[in-house]
C-alpha cells in the first residue's frame, strides 16, 4: 500500500484524517477521505518534538560517541522526533571525532550536530570546561560543515566577528560576556539565535540590556531550557510574551541523567551529581537538565503558556529555525507524529521514515 492513513484523529480541535506517502514519509493530505486505514477513534495527534539542544540521555554522553542509537530510540519513545545532539567544550580533535561518525537511521532523526564550544568565554562557561576554550577558528571544523546544525560563539572573543560573518552554519550566540552593543553586532553579522537565554551571559538590567535585550531588538531566536529550574517560571512567561511562539524554542539542555534516577553522572569528562531531578556540578553549577522535551512542553503549559503556543515552540519554531520540514501536521511536511493525551503525555509516536 502506497499510502498510510490515520482515520478520525483530532488535530487542532476538529476530527480529520492524515494521509501519508510510506514511500517519502511525507504528508500528502489533512482532510477527510472516504479511504480506509488505521482507525484512530478520535487521538489526540500533534507533531512531532524537536530538540535543538541535548548532551545525554539514558546514561549516554554525546561526547561518549557511542549512544546516538540507544538515545534516539529513548527520545522516540518520549516525543523527541528530531534532535541535534549537542557537544561540550572539549578538544577540537575531539570534537571532530564524534561528530564523524555515523549516526543512526532509526528513532529520533538526528538533524545534525549542535557544537556548544569550544568558542566559549571564560567568564561564563557555565559547567562547560574552559581549559579546551578558544577562539573561533574555520579551520577548526573544516570539511565537516555538512555534520553540524548549529553552533553556539561568544561574540565577545577574537574574530568572533569575521567568525560569524562567514561561518556555513547558523550561529547561535551563547556562553559570553558581550553587552548589548556587541551581541547586537553578532546579530547583524548573521547570528541567529541565543543559546538557552538568561543562562550564562551577563543578566538583563534596564540600563544594561544585554544579550537578552538584543535579542529581542533584533528579532533573533532564542533557546529556552523549560524545566523551570534554569529559568523561573514567571521569567519563562515573560520571554513568551516578548519574543512570542515564533522566536522562542523550547529545548531540554538534557545531561545523560535524563531517564534516569538521581546519582552520580558524566557532562563532557566532568562529573555531575543530580539529586531530587537537578544536575550540578561539583562547583554547584547547574550542570544541564534532566527531563525531555515532552516534560518542557507540559511544564511550560503549567506556567501559563497556551497548550497550542507551547507545542509550536517545542516543534514547529525549532525546525523552521533549521529549515527542515518538520514540526507541522501540513502536507509537505515529515509524517513525525505524536498521539498525547489530555494531560500531554506521548502514547504513540509514529516516525516518517518508519511506517
Amino acid at each position: 500500500m502506497a499510502e498510510y492513513i490515520l482515520k478520525n484523529v483530532t488535530l487542532g480541535g476538529r476530527v480529520t484524517d492524515i494521509t501519508i506517502d510510506r514511500g517519502s514519509g511525507k504528508i500528502l493530505s489533512v482532510e477527510k477521505t472516504p479511504a480506509t486505514g488505521r482507525e484512530m477513534g478520535g487521538a489526540t495527534v500533534v507533531a512531532g518534538f524537536v530538540d535543538i539542544h541535548a548532551h545525554g540521555f539514558i546514561g549516554h554522553d554525546v561526547m561518549e560517541g557511542d549512544g546516538l542509537a540507544e538515545m534516539s530510540a529513548f527520545l522516540a519513545a518520549n516525543g523527541t522526533t528530531a534532535w541535534c545532539p549537542t557537544t561540550t567544550t572539549n578538544a577540537v580533535e575531539e570534537i571532530r571525532g564524534v561528530i564523524s561518525a555515523p549516526v543512526p537511521q532509526k528513532g529520533a532523526h538526528v538533524l545534525g550536530f549542535h557544537l556548544e564550544g569550544p568558542y566559549i568565554s571564560h567568564k561564563y562557561c557555565g559547567a562547560l570546561n574552559t581549559d579546551f576554550a578558544k577562539a573561533p577558528d574555520l579551520a577548526d571544523f573544516a570539511g565537516l560543515e555538512d555534520q553540524i546544525a548549529l553552533m553556539t560563539v561568544a561574540p565577545d572573543l577574537p574574530d568572533a566577528m569575521e567568525f560569524i560573518r562567514n561561518a556555513p552554519y547558523p550561529i547561535s550566540v551563547g556562553h559570553t560576556a558581550a553587552d548589548y552593543d556587541v551581541a547586537r553586532e553578532a546579530f547583524r553579522a548573521g547570528a541567529k539565535c541565543v543559546t538557552h537565554i538568561f543562562n550564562a551571559m551577563p543578566p538583563m538590567h534596564h540600563r544594561e540590556p544585554s544579550v537578552v535585550g538584543a535579542a529581542l531588538t533584533e528579532n533573533a531566536y532564542v533557546q529556552v531550557i523549560c524545566d523551570g529550574i534554569h529559568i523561573h517560571p514567571a521569567v519563562i512567561l515573560a520571554l513568551y510574551r516578548m519574543f512570542g511562539s515564533d522566536r522562542m524554542m523550547l529545548i531540554s539542555d538534557a545531561i545523560s541523567a535524563a531517564g534516569l534516577a538521581d546519582g552520580h553522572y558524566m557532562l563532557g569528562g566532568k562529573a555531575v551529581i543530580v539529586k531530587n531531578g537537578v544536575a550540578r556540578n561539583t562547583a554547584g553549577a547547574l550542570s544541564g537538565s534532566t527531563v525531555t522535551l515532552a516534560e518542557c512542553v507540559r511544564r511550560a503549559v503549567s506556567f501559563g503558556i497556551p497548550r497550542a503556543e507551547a507545542l509550536k515552540m517545542a516543534s514547529e519554531t525549532p525546525a523552521k529555525f533549521l529549515g527542515v520540514k518538520k514540526g507541522r501536521v501540513a502536507p509537505g511536511y515529515d509524517a513525525d507524529l505524536l498521539v498525547v493525551d489530555d494531560g500531554l503525555n506521548v502514547v504513540e509516536t509514529i516516525l516518517c521514515n518508519q511506517l
